[in-house]
């Protein structure tokens, strides 16, 4: 999008500030609407369309004194969350500012301000939207829709990325996250990429088959193998011949298993069981698991050379508290399918229903949420989701491993003091900041936005 056809809202309550910006802005954009009042905003964002937002950090009628842009930025990027917005702000208020970034502006501004610096930064920011409405746009119209895989976090989007790169190869796969986390619909997302789109997808809980029924469920038999084989069976292997084989919980298989998977791995050939004869297969192997690589490179739990031949290529699915971006997406996504499921119109979340999802950990991930969302739109009786029925489920563990946080705490803490200092040494100046650092600018914008209160 070019600068001539943004729409751009200012608040500021000084009408000096809002004249000054308005005579600058008018020749230079479709559209300049002002405001003093911030009670406005809600009204304004949801009744019109606008690319970029001007906000003011501190007003005379307080909201939260010497946080009022802050708190006015929240209930932006609650309501409309793809709109850019950029803080106004004294130089007093640097560190403001700063923290600013990390709740979602996308720069800010110094008054006084040169106009032509102004003017940068708001072009930067409207190419800087755009290039990363395509590259959603881009990214989510090449993964298969049928797969359900939704997100637009960098996360999500650096995942799509690597399955668009992938899928057309024979490789094997590795997928690794958490439970709940949609690793199998990354799977299936490979298999309608790849060249084997046309041919079966076979999917298999490897990790729930007893010792007795692992061979036969995955090689088959003949009739009379064992006492209850009254015919032949088809294995997984063969069912899937020519196309893509998903072995999911393939960490909680047994060293006996490992061993009999590996052979047929190596050999492309499987031996129903009672038969003698070998039998070619030509499947494309993807394996998932919940467990962390490092766990699985146990050899007292896990042989090496079979992670070796099921890891040509891994993919790690993150959980839904580091993609925090998605809730709003996924929340719209699954409202949609529970409202047209139970016979229910018009349901959305008030902000602070949202506000309330996006402050959960979600130790469920995304499955949890899909059950949050399926349980309040059967239970609610209005048309607006508000934060006391939403009810979170007493299943999960509310704690997270300790070890892992504790550790992530510390260095975020130690990156962001760091990243804080050279911004105050530069006197607020990102690219000079960024330079210092060895950071490009949107690199540093990428690190103060992770910090979460």
């Amino acid at each position: 999008m070019s600068l001539l056809n943004a729409s751009i809202l200012v608040i500021d309550d000084d009408a000096d500030v809002l004249t000054a910006i308005r005579l600058l802005l008018k020749t230079e954009v479709k559209e300049v609407i002002t405001e003093k009042n911030p009670g406005n905003i809600t009204y304004l964002i949801t009744s019109r369309s606008f690319d970029l937002v001007l906000l003011d950090m501190n007003f005379k009628a307080s909201v939260n004194t010497g946080n009022e842009g802050l708190y006015w930025l929240k209930q932006i990027k609650e309501l409309k969350p793809e709109i850019s917005v950029i803080m106004i702000t004294a130089y007093g208020d640097i560190d403001l500012a700063v923290r600013s970034l990390k709740e979602g502006a996308s720069d800010f501004i110094v008054k006084p301000w040169h106009n032509e610096k102004l003017l940068a930064t708001i072009s930067e920011s409207i190419k800087s939207k755009s290039r990363k409405s395509s590259k959603v746009s881009a990214e989510l119209q090449n993964t298969k829709t049928n797969s359900n895989i939704i997100g637009e976090s960098e996360v999500m989007l650096d995942i799509f990325s690597r399955i668009n790169k992938i899928a057309p190869t024979d490789a094997n796969i590795l997928i690794l996250g958490e439970n709940g986390t949609g690793k199998d619909l990354v799977a299936k997302a490979i298999h309608e990429k790849s060249l084997r789109c046309k041919q079966p997808f076979v999917r298999v809980d490897v990790g729930a088959l007893t010792e007795t029924l692992f061979e036969s469920e995955l090689f088959g038999h003949k009739k009379g193998a064992y006492t209850d084989a009254k015919d032949d069976r088809t294995g997984r292997f063969e069912a899937a011949n020519g196309g893509t084989l998903f072995l999911d919980e393939i960490g909680n298989i047994s060293l006996q298993q490992q061993s009999k998977l590996l052979t047929v791995l190596q050999n492309r050939q499987i031996t129903r069981l009672g038969s003698n004869e070998l039998i070619p297969v030509d499947i494309r192997l993807i394996c998932a698991t919940n467990l962390p690589l490092n766990e699985l490179a146990n050899e007292s739990l896990f042989r090496k050379d079979l992670i070796y031949r099921i890891n040509t290529v891994e993919i790690i699915v993150p959980p839904l508290r580091k993609r925090k971006d998605d809730i709003v997406l996924l929340t719209e996504y699954f409202v949609n399918i529970y409202s047209a499921k139970y016979f229910k119109t018009n349901i959305r979340f008030s902000v602070a229903a949202m506000s309330k999802l996006k402050r959960y950990h979600f130790p469920g991930n995304v499955r949890e949420l899909q059950y949050i969302i399926e349980r309040v739109i059967i239970m609610c009786e209005g048309n607006v989701i508000e934060p006391d029925e939403l009810i979170f489920s007493p299943i999960e563990t509310t704690s997270l491993n300790n070890t892992e946080e504790n550790r992530e705490t510390s260095l975020s803490a130690l990156e962001k003091s760091t990243i804080l200092k050279v911004i105050d040494k530069n006197s607020g100046n990102i690219t000079k900041a960024a330079k210092e650092l060895g950071l490009t600018r949107t690199a540093l914008y990428r690190r103060l936005n992770k910090y979460e209160n």
